[in-house]
Parts: C-alpha cells; structure tokens; sequence
C-alpha cells in the first residue's frame, strides 16, 4: 500500500527541503495545540565542540565526544582527552546542566542526546556535539529539553531534520534551533527535572556500588594501588622461551610476573580448574527462521559488566561468529585486543542469547558469577589476558592458552559480598533507566493532555 502526503507550496517554500523523508506522515505534530517555541529561542548557546587530536595518556583535558552519551546522559567512563591550552579550554568548558546533541553519524546515533550532570571535571566537547545551553531564569529548564529530546515528540523532528546519505546521517545546529519544544508550566518541567536528576543519581550510585566490589576484591588480594616496577628490560632463561613457545619481549613483560606471584600468595587454581567446560557449536543457521538476540562487543558496557543492547538477527542471517548460547549467571569476557575490559554477566532475561565468538564463555564450579565478573575486568585476569595476546591482523587471546591462567580461590563471605554489591549496583542502573523512562513518558502524557 502507498503511503503518501499532501503537502502546500507554501511549506515547500519555508523549510527549504524537497525531499520526501522530509514530509513522511509519520512525523507530523500539530502545533497549534499548546505553546510550541522553536529551541532557537530559548537558547543561550548553541555551539559546536572542539576539532582535536585525541588520546589515551590523560595529556590535558577530558573531552566527551558521541560514545560518552548514554541513556540521556554524559558518563565519564572510557573518556579520552585532548592536550589543549588555556584559551582553548575556556571556549569549550562544559558546565553542568549543558545538553549535548550528537550531530553527526549513522542514522541511529544521530540526535542521541544526554546532559552534563558530572561535578568538579574540567572538560570540553568534541565537535559532532553540539551543546545547547538555555537561558538563565529562561522559560525552558535544561533537564526539560533533554527529557523532550529524548521523548518521541523530540525524536520525530529530529528523525524530519535528518539528512541522509550513504553510511551516514546529519542535523546541524541549525536545524537543531528550528525542532519545536512544547512550552510547559514551571511546575511541571521541575517534575521532570527531578525525575532526571533521580535518574542521574541512581546511575552514580550504580557506578559506586561496582567501584567498591572491585576494591573489596583488590584488597582481599592485596592488590589495592598496586603498580610493577617499571622495568626496561628483564633476563629469561631459553627453557622458559621454549615452554611458551613465544620469543616477543610483550610476553615476558616484567609486570605479568610480578602480578603472578603476588596471586601464587594467595589460594589459587588454573583457570580450567574452577570451570565447566562451555562448547560454542550452537549453529543457528540450522533454524533459519527463527528470530534471535544476538550480542556483539559493541553491546557490552564496560564500566559495570553488563549486556547493554542486542540485534535480532533470523538464523539464516547470522554470521558465521554467533555460535555461543549465553545461560544465566555466564561470564562473558572479550578475547580481542584492545577491548579485554568487555566482560559481563548474563542475567536471567539475556539467556538463550546468542553471543560472539569473539568472547571467552566462562561458568563457574566453585566462584560466584558476580565475583568471577569483578575478577574478569580487574588486572588479576586482564593482566594475563593481555599476556597471551598474539596475532598480527587481529591481535586476540588463543583459546588454548588460557587453561593456565591463575585464578584465585575467594572465601565464600568474601565473594557474597562483592556479589551484593554487583547486584546492588544492577538494581540502581535499572531503577536509573526506569527513571528516565518514566519522565519521558510524563512528558508525552503532559503535551498530549494540553
């Protein structure tokens, strides 16, 4: 069936566009109901971020960019920085309540947008953000315009302005300041406003939770702040060559040995000791109708070890790589270089997902699932991990080489405790998003009812 619109010459005229993606029905809103303002007007700033070289070295200041924008918020977590002066610095320095829109990218990131509710960071934005900043004592509160933003009133506009092309998609600050905001009383903007700020809140608390399970694991292993000497070269003997089969000075690093026998104190086991042995056979392929989650390592959060997302996929689509069926409280762990942090739990609602075999699948005999996640992402396992990555192409852990891997044995009072605290800190992430959720859906519920 076709689906069409007409469209008066008058409108052609006023928004500049000709294309049809422009005048989809789908994406009409009446605005004479209620008081509609372009954002435009109730902007102090709209500005564009910083063009600068990125890196990993902590060199100047941390610069946010498109990744750091989540569930309608700016997080700290994986943030690069940028070596810029003074001058610089204070053009492009975020301040709290700033709302950050993602300008630029494929058509599914693009309008992604999240406020800056981070305390005493000193920052600055890259330039496929546009910060738009509202006017002090304005008619528009800042958590309101993310919040709307976020709502399918925002969303529909921002899907209008989208130009697209191929691999990517635009809105530019312009058309940003022409996306119409629904002009509501004070009082309830401030309940949205305190529904975000729960929000923000939870995710912090969420943060924290994990931040303290990691330490309780640290300093039960006496690993708290612990840094290996910094050696610039180090003596190993042939026979030792000859049993790793590896003769690359990354292997014999001096740190991998020191965090071994600090670990060799403690109770420990090979790693093939406290696991069952998990297969990756699973072919969907042999159910090519079938509707399956599948998770890639784009879809792992780092910073608290979770599954954050997922693509459907038919069996007789999937990749030749989704050969692993994820079972409740599994650990999945990334083999790839340059991405070893991503590790998660598998909770109850993710089960009988498919996962890439990309990730080592870990279920364990003998440790709880929550301590084995803190174990995977702190450097008693990325540390050994990062030893036994070899390739060139793709540089990645060997399957085999793992076995031997040093695993300590936790008390059981110990690893019940960081398990609290890893489901404590689930629980608040999800109250976090439930939050958010039900601001968007009030300010839906508050234009409709106008």
């Amino acid at each position: 069936m076709i689906t069409y619109s007409i469209i008066q010459k008058s409108q052609l005229e006023g928004a500049h566009r000709l294309d049809a993606e422009y005048y989809q029905p789908e994406y009409f809103i009446d605005f004479t109901k209620g008081n509609w303002r372009p954002i435009g007007e109730v902007l102090e700033l709209c500005q564009y971020g910083l063009s600068q070289a990125m890196n990993d070295e902590r060199k100047g200041y941390p610069i946010f960019k498109m990744d750091n924008i989540e569930y309608g918020f700016l997080f700290d977590d994986d943030v690069r920085f940028a070596d810029i002066s003074e001058l610089i610095f204070n053009q492009f320095k975020i301040k709290k309540d700033d709302v950050f829109f993602n300008r630029v990218n494929s058509e599914e990131f693009v309008g992604r947008t999240g406020i800056y509710k981070l305390d005493n960071l000193k920052s600055v934005f890259a330039s496929y953000l546009i910060r738009a900043r509202v006017k002090s004592g304005g008619e528009i509160l800042a958590d309101y315009l993310n919040i709307f933003l976020n709502s399918s009133y925002g969303l529909r506009q921002i899907r209008k302005y989208t130009r697209r092309a191929v691999n990517q998609a635009n809105v530019n600050a312009e058309e940003l300041k022409q996306i119409k905001i629904a002009v509501l009383p004070k009082t309830e903007q401030e309940k949205i406003a305190e529904l975000s700020n729960k929000s923000s809140q939870e995710f912090q608390n969420s943060k924290s939770l994990y931040f303290q399970a990691e330490n309780l694991l640290l300093e039960e292993l006496g690993l708290k702040n612990f840094e290996a000497e910094n050696k610039l070269w180090s003596v190993i003997e042939l026979s030792e060559v000859k049993k790793a089969n590896r003769i690359d000075a990354e292997y014999f690093q001096p740190k991998y040995e020191e965090l071994e026998s600090k670990i060799k104190k403690y109770e420990h086991k090979p790693l093939e000791g406290v696991l069952e042995n998990v297969s990756a056979k699973f072919d969907p392929i042999k159910q090519p109708d079938k509707n399956f989650k599948y998770v890639e390592l784009s879809n792992i959060n780092a910073s608290i070890g979770i599954i954050d997302g997922f693509s459907e996929i038919l069996g007789k689509e999937a990749p030749n790589r989704a050969r692993r069926v994820l079972k409740e409280n599994d650990v999945i762990a990334s083999s790839v270089q340059g991405s070893l942090e991503k590790a998660s739990l598998v909770h109850e609602n993710q089960k009988d997902f498919l996962a890439s075999t990309g990730f080592f699948q870990f279920r364990s005999k003998e440790i709880l699932p929550e301590a084995l996640l803190i174990l995977a992402k702190s450097i008693v396992f990325q540390w050994q991990l990062e030893k036994r990555c070899a390739g060139t192409i793709l540089t990645a852990v060997p399957k085999e080489s793992i076995n031997d891997i040093l695993i300590p044995i936790l008390p059981k009072p110990i690893q019940e405790k960081i398990a609290d605290l890893v489901q404590k800190s689930h629980e608040s992430r999800e109250e976090a998003k439930a939050l958010l959720e039900e601001a968007k859906r009030k300010v839906e519920e508050m234009i409709e009812n106008k």
